[in-house]
C-alpha cells in the first residue's frame, strides 16, 4: 500500500496569491508597528512633566499629563472603530474584497504621509496628532474585516488555522521590528517624521502586492445594503456561543490587560531608560508572540482548541500582572514577552475560529463586530490604564488589570462550556 506524500510545513505559503498577499501585508505592518511607537513617543513628550489638579468628591488628585494623553489615544482610536467597524464590514460582503483593501491601504498611506509632512515641518501638536489617528483608525475599520475576510478566499479551508498562524506570525515580525527601529531611528535623528515617511510608503508593498494577485472574484453577497445586513450579522455573532463567547473575553482581556501604552512611563520613569530602551523594552512582547507564532505554525494539528484558546488568556493576564510590579528590565522584558505568548495563542485560535464558524457571505460582518471587541478593547484600556496610572501610577494599573484578566478568563470558561470545549470538526458543516 502507498503511503500519502508528506505534509508540507508552512503549506499555505505555497499558494502564490496568498504569498503575496503576505509579504505584502508583512511590509506593511512593519511600517504601521513604526508608527504606532512614533506617535505615543510624541504625544509623552509634548505633555511629559506637565500635571492636572483634579478634586472629585473631596479628593485632590495630581493627574500626570503624559500618562492622561497616552491614554486619551486610546478614546481617539476606539471611537473611530465603534463608528465604522459594522459600515466596514457591510462593505467587506458587498464590495469585491481585493478592489476595497486597494482603497483602504491607500487613504492610510494618505493619512501616514500628512502625519510625516506635518511633523517634518514642526506643527506636530497634540490635536494633531490625535486627528491623523482618529483618520487612521476610520481606515482600519474597512481595511481589517475585508483582510481578514479576504484569507478563506485565497486558501483552502484545510489551510485555515496555518495561514491564520502564518499572518500572525508576521504581524508579530512586524511588532519586533517596528518598534526597535522606531526607538533608534528617533533616538538618533531626534525627529520622528521618517518613521511616518517609512509607514506612508510601507503601504504601497501591500497594495502592488494586490494588484499582482490572480484572485478575481465578485461580492461575497449580492444582499442590497441595508439595515438588515447589520441585524443579520449581530444575530449571528450573538446566536453563536462560540464565536460571542471568545469576543466577550478577548474585550474583557485587552480591556483590562493593556499594558503595551504605558511603556513609555515604565521604560523612562519606572527602568530609567530613554528612547532606545524604550524601542527595545518594545520588542519584548512581539518577540515572545513571533516564537509562539512559529511554533503555532509549525503545529499541523492543534487538538483541544478551546482550552488551549483560554490557557493563553490565563498565561497573559499572569504575565501582565507580575510585569506591573517588577522593577528589573530583564524581569521586565521576559514577562512581557510571555504576553506576546499568551496572546499569540489564544489570537490563533480565536482568527481561526471565527473564520471556521463563519459562512463565507456573513464573514466579513461577523469580523467587523468581532474587530469592534478586539480592537475597542486595548483602545478603551489604554484610557483605563491611563486614567488609574494618572491617579495611582502605571505599576499599580497593569498589575490590577492582570489580575482582572485571570478572574474574567476563570469566569467564561464556567460561563460558555461550548467555547470551552471548541474543535473545529464540530463546524465542518459551514461553507
Amino acid at each position: 500500500m502507498a503511503s500519502s506524500p508528506p505534509q508540507k510545513r508552512f503549506e499555505a505559503l505555497q499558494i502564490r496569491d496568498f504569498r503575496l498577499f503576505w509579504l505584502g501585508q508583512g511590509v506593511s505592518s512593519i511600517g504601521t508597528e513604526m508608527q504606532k511607537v512614533a506617535i505615543d513617543w510624541n504625544i509623552f513628550q509634548l505633555l511629559r512633566g506637565n500635571v492636572y489638579e483634579l478634586s472629585l468628591f473631596g479628593f485632590d488628585f495630581n493627574l500626570d499629563a503624559g500618562a492622561l494623553g497616552l491614554g486619551a489615544m486610546g478614546l481617539v482610536r476606539v471611537v473611530p472603530i465603534m463608528l465604522f467597524a459594522l459600515i466596514g464590514g457591510i462593505l467587506a460582503d458587498t464590495i469585491e474584497r481585493r478592489k476595497l483593501l486597494i482603497v483602504s491601504e491607500g487613504l492610510s498611506a494618505v493619512f501616514a504621509a500628512t502625519l510625516a509632512i506635518l511633523v517634518f515641518s514642526g506643527f506636530e501638536t497634540v490635536g494633531l496628532l490625535y486627528t491623523i489617528s482618529a483618520l487612521l483608525a476610520a481606515s482600519t475599520s474597512v481595511s481589517t474585516p475585508t483582510r481578514q475576510s479576504l484569507v478563506p478566499n485565497l486558501v483552502p479551508r484545510n489551510l485555515m488555522t496555518n495561514a491564520v498562524s502564518l499572518n500572525s506570525l508576521l504581524f508579530q515580525v512586524g511588532s519586533i521590528t517596528g518598534p526597535a527601529v522606531a526607538g533608534l531611528l528617533i533616538a538618533f535623528a531626534e525627529n520622528s517624521s521618517i518613521v511616518y515617511f517609512v509607514n506612508a510608503f510601507s503601504f504601497f508593498a501591500a497594495i502592488l502586492s494586490l494588484i499582482f494577485m490572480r484572485h478575481r472574484s465578485k461580492a461575497a453577497t449580492s444582499e442590497p445594503v441595508s439595515l438588515d445586513m447589520v441585524k443579520d450579522g449581530l444575530r449571528f455573532a450573538y446566536n453563536e456561543k462560540v464565536l460571542w463567547g471568545s469576543m466577550l473575553l478577548d474585550f474583557f482581556a485587552t480591556l483590562f490587560g493593556s499594558a503595551r501604552t504605558m511603556l513609555p512611563i515604565i521604560a523612562v520613569e519606572v527602568l530609567g531608560y530613554s528612547a532606545g530602551g524604550f524601542g527595545i523594552l518594545a520588542t519584548a512582547q512581539p518577540l515572545g508572540a513571533f516564537l509562539t507564532g512559529v511554533v503555532m505554525a509549525w503545529i499541523r494539528d492543534l487538538k483541544n482548541q478551546g482550552k488551549v484558546m483560554l490557557a493563553g488568556v490565563a498565561i497573559y493576564g499572569l504575565a501582565t500582572a507580575f510585569f506591573g510590579i517588577s522593577g528589573i528590565f530583564a524581569l521586565s522584558y521576559f514577562l512581557f514577552a510571555l504576553t506576546g505568548v499568551g496572546d499569540t495563542v489564544s489570537m490563533v485560535v480565536r482568527q481561526t475560529m471565527r473564520q471556521v464558524v463563519t459562512p463565507d457571505h456573513l464573514r466579513g460582518r461577523a469580523t467587523s463586530i468581532s474587530m469592534i471587541f478586539f480592537m475597542g478593547g486595548p483602545q478603551l484600556g489604554e484610557a483605563e490604564a491611563g486614567l488609574v496610572a494618572a491617579a495611582f501610577g502605571a505599576p499599580f494599573a497593569i498589575f490590577s488589570g492582570g489580575i482582572a484578566v485571570v478572574v474574567l478568563t476563570a469566569w467564561t470558561a464556567w460561563r460558555f462550556p461550548r467555547l470551552r470545549n471548541y474543535e473545529p470538526e464540530h463546524y465542518a458543516h459551514v461553507k
